[in-house]
């Protein structure tokens, strides 16, 4: 279903454009017809790029990053800084300073000065504005006026935006030129008289009617309210994604565990088998073997017989032979041979 309805633009007048001899020849595939002197915006390609520039807003919020509101015409900015406070968004409804993104490390001293001087007027410095004489808190209390009027709407602002949204970007050109160095994404609401490419999400829109500028803005807000409601619904889910996560990690840790016992409880007995084995090897090696007469194996007569006839022999047959030692030179440097005869 579409975000805003053809019969509504065409009531809050967002076909209406400048004259023609205002136009800005870029637009022309955006313009529908010229009547009485006037453009009138095709509200077919309004739709549609509309529909686009919610959808990218939209995912920018779900990410988490934030999105900053230029408005300094006299019939927007009331509408602007409304929307914005509501959904804590940045906004600038005054004046653009120049640097406000290009120097934004300078900004944000400004701000930390404005934040200092409202901790001092609520008594959270220790007493020092107690001590102040009437002229020095009236000029603290104008200079918190000032930063306050220029600097309010980012004051929450501690990094760059994500994006910007403008309206009239002829009027808003600084800021426009400020996030195109900085590749800043920018939406905008596009009259008859501007350059739609120098903004990635254009909108033809009339930019100077009152409800033509409700109109787009509240469309833009309520795709911001969705993103920020998905997001949220995101990190309400992550916490039971955890818990279903760690019951499940608990389960294999568990199986982790049994796995790891039974792995070194099979090699304990491993081990021990391999120790065992050696130990009973080496104890019957050094062990005393005693062989009772009963475990010799029994001999008969004949064999016994045959037996004393072979030691007999040999016994004579060394008696019989001759044994010659022959040395080298003995002490006196003489031959010495012993010859001995049984």
């Amino acid at each position: 279903m579409a975000r805003v309805e053809y019969n509504d633009l065409l009531d809050a007048g967002v076909h209406f454009g400048h004259l023609k001899r205002k136009w800005h020849p870029k637009m022309a595939p955006y313009i529908f017809m010229e009547r009485n002197d006037i453009h009138i915006i095709d509200l077919n390609k309004t739709q549609v790029m509309l529909e686009d520039a919610a959808g990218a807003m939209k995912q920018i919020i779900k990410s988490g990053r934030k999105v900053m509101f230029v408005a300094t015409k006299k019939q927007a900015k009331d509408l602007v800084a409304t929307e914005a406070k509501r959904l804590s968004m940045p906004y600038v409804t005054e004046r653009w300073l120049g640097g406000m993104l290009t120097n934004f490390a300078t900004v944000r001293k400004s701000i930390k000065k404005l934040t200092s001087i409202e901790k001092m007027e609520a008594g959270q410095s220790g007493g020092a504005y107690d001590t102040l004489s009437k002229k020095e808190k009236l000029m603290l209390s104008r200079e918190r006026e000032k930063l306050d009027r220029v600097l309010g709407g980012i004051a929450d602002l501690s990094r760059l935006p994500a994006a910007l949204f403008v309206i009239d970007i002829k009027k808003e050109h600084i800021a426009i030129k400020e996030a195109q160095r900085l590749g800043i994404p920018t939406f905008a609401m596009v009259d008859t008289n501007s350059d739609p490419t120098l903004v990635d999400f254009p909108i033809p829109a009339n930019d100077d009617a009152t409800k033509s500028i409700a109109l787009i803005l509240s469309v833009m807000m309520k795709a911001v309210e969705e993103g920020l409601e998905e997001r949220k619904a995101d990190k309400d889910a992550e916490p039971e994604e955890g818990a279903t996560s760690e019951e499940g990690s608990s389960e294999n840790r568990d199986t982790r565990e049994r796995d790891g016992r039974r792995e070194r409880r099979q090699r304990s007995d491993a081990n021990a088998a391999a120790s065992a084995a050696p130990a009973t090897e080496g104890t019957l090696n050094n062990e005393d073997v005693e062989v009772t007469p009963s475990e010799l194996p029994a001999i008969d007569n004949a064999t016994a017989a045959a037996i004393d006839v072979e030691v007999a022999a040999a016994a004579d047959g060394m008696h019989g032979e001759n044994i010659e030692i022959s040395g080298t030179e003995g002490p006196n440097g003489a031959d010495a041979e012993v010859a001995n005869e049984a």
